[in-house]
């Protein structure tokens, strides 16, 4: 099978199903590094269940860059190559993106009532979708790789980071499970207050590519190819200076951000079972009381309660509650923030949260901006879709883009709900002027939608990735876990355990300062990536003409 490979007879014979299967299984190993599953924990070798495993990212990267090489070599049939590649590319991508967020499979059939086998098929076509993305860049590198055999890891590096991107921003975006967060930990965590989880992305494909290179394998045979050594210790010395390079300048540059002070914080865990959250009888006056009581009793300077923590809009609740909540904060030395639904039938709905604190007029609130399709909000032609689901306050409106923090005992909190801090490039508006910028990010969340699956494991890597790109802590206040605290470094100081009702009380140190990814990001956004990973695709391809 893998002679059909070599370079006469891939114009004859058809895509092999091994490289196919090696291509499902590298993407299953691509999901697993991103958090690791619990049933195939292993303690003893550092494998805990959610953890984020680095080295099998590139490993399986490498192994799917090994397969676009093999590839690429069939050039008797150039757009056979191309068709193969693409093929390769998207079955890659369909079981990464299919093992990453499986989890919405719960989401619309446990708790949305959609029957199992239509979930199922949403899941997958959902992930076959965004996968094309990745079959189209693959097909591309089958023909420029050829012409441009000096620039192949460079060229899938670009290519690579051209379909993240896209995937991350079109038809509002959904980057969930990048190839960077799998890097939260590890050598190429720092890099990223320099170039960000995409650039991670970018970087992981080009040292993946090089691996490959290096071990390219002859076309025709399972031997290793002669190769000149000084070539594959180039490859080699590569890998090892981009892995290396981080830690050895670290101990020479200078910190990326300074001290603004601690905050002493309380965070709610409500674990208020999802198929009872907004029901009247059971889950709203547990939510309304617990809440209630745990608001009342705080004793440190902030208390945070998680998404719609308060299931119910101001003027359904019992009368007095609110009152009461306003009154509670309207004195003495202590502030909340609080999830809640805001809005009535003629404005529309949002979802929010409710800062109260003494001496203020007005509540401050945050309107969530970043609404998740079919949960959220709804996109045109798709109404048949969510009227098969059953989700409470599914059609919300949206905040704007940048709102002013929730000021406090000298911090600025930037708030965000559920996904929104998937998005770096719009959480760095707020960091267009540095004498306003953040001190302290907060995100309120309710993962009991996806049960007791790895979305809590991956959100807390995204909210870990966004305290590295912009050396800032990181407060997660959620209803089922994971309620933790990340500090600016991007490592977990405190966290709840999932699935309990419980309190946690310590304390955060907000950040001053601005990381070089803060400061390009918030000036030219997302372009600066776009640029490079088109200016090499433009390039590369301008030299395959000349050849062709």
């Amino acid at each position: 099978m893998v002679s059909s490979w070599d370079a006469e007879g891939a114009s004859r014979k058809g895509l092999a199903w091994s490289h196919l299967l090696l291509a499902l299984l590298a993407g299953a190993m691509q999901a697993a590094s991103n958090a690791w599953p619990a049933f195939l924990s292993f303690p003893h070798l550092g494998l805990f269940a959610g953890t984020p495993v680095w080295w099998l990212q590139l490993l399986s990267m490498s192994v799917f860059a090994g397969l676009m090489l093999r590839t690429s070599q069939a050039q008797a049939r150039p757009r056979q190559a191309q068709v193969h590649a693409g093929l390769l590319g998207w079955a890659f991508a369909t079981a990464w993106l299919t093992l990453t967020f499986g989890w919405t499979f719960v989401a619309m059939h446990t708790y949305g009532g959609l029957p199992a086998i239509l979930a199922a098929l949403a899941v997958l076509a959902l992930a076959a979708l965004l996968s094309t993305y990745y079959a189209l860049i693959c097909a591309v590198f089958a023909s420029l790789s050829q012409a441009s055999r000096a620039w192949t890891a460079l060229i899938f590096a670009a290519l690579w980071l051209l379909a993240e991107l896209t995937r991350g921003t079109f038809l509002t975006g959904f980057g969930w499970g990048a190839t960077g967060y799998a890097h939260v930990d590890g050598p190429l965590s720092l890099y990223a207050p320099y170039l960000g989880v995409y650039g991670l992305s970018a970087l992981s494909a080009f040292l993946a590519m090089t691996i490959a290179l290096t071990f390219r394998k002859s076309p025709s045979t399972l031997r290793l190819r002669p190769r000149p050594w000084r070539q594959s210790a180039f490859n080699l010395l590569a890998v090892v200076a981009l892995l290396t390079l981080p830690t050895a300048l670290q101990r020479f540059a200078s910190p990326h951000s300074t001290s603004a002070g601690r905050l002493s914080a309380t965070l709610l865990q409500g674990n208020i079972p999802q198929d009872e959250k907004f029901e009247v009888g059971s889950g709203v006056p547990l939510a309304l009381a617990w809440y209630a009581e745990q608001l009342k009793g705080s004793q440190t300077s902030l208390v945070i309660a998680p998404e719609t923590a308060i299931p119910l809009l101001p003027q359904q609740l019992p009368a007095g509650y609110g009152d009461a909540l306003a009154r509670r904060f309207a004195t003495g030395s202590q502030a909340a923030l609080i999830g809640m639904p805001l809005g009535d039938m003629s404005r529309g709905y949002t979802n929010s949260v409710v800062g109260l604190k003494p001496g203020q007029p007005q509540p401050w609130r945050y309107d969530k901006q970043h609404l998740v399709p079919f949960g959220e909000f709804i996109p045109p032609l798709f109404r048949w879709f969510t009227t098969l689901m059953n989700i409470p306050l599914g059609d919300f409106n949206r905040g704007a883009l940048k709102q002013a923090p929730f000021e406090w005992q000298g911090h600025k909190l930037a708030a965000n709900i559920c996904y929104e801090d998937l998005f770096s490039e719009e959480l760095a508006l707020q960091f267009n002027d540095a004498t306003q910028a953040p001190t302290v990010f907060v995100n309120v969340s309710n993962l009991a939608w996806f049960g007791q699956s790895q979305a809590m494991d991956q959100h807390l890597s995204i909210a870990r990735m966004r305290a590295l790109e912009f050396s800032r802590p990181f407060v997660l206040a959620t209803n089922t876990g994971l309620t933790a605290i990340v500090n600016h470094q991007g490592q977990v100081t405190a966290r709840l355990p999932r699935d309990t009702r419980d309190v946690l009380v310590t304390d955060v140190e907000g950040r001053n300062g601005l990381t070089p990814y803060a400061r390009w990001m918030s000036r030219f956004g997302l372009w600066p990536l776009w640029i490079f990973a088109l200016g090499v695709v433009l390039l590369a391809t301008t030299r395959h003409k000349r050849l062709r």
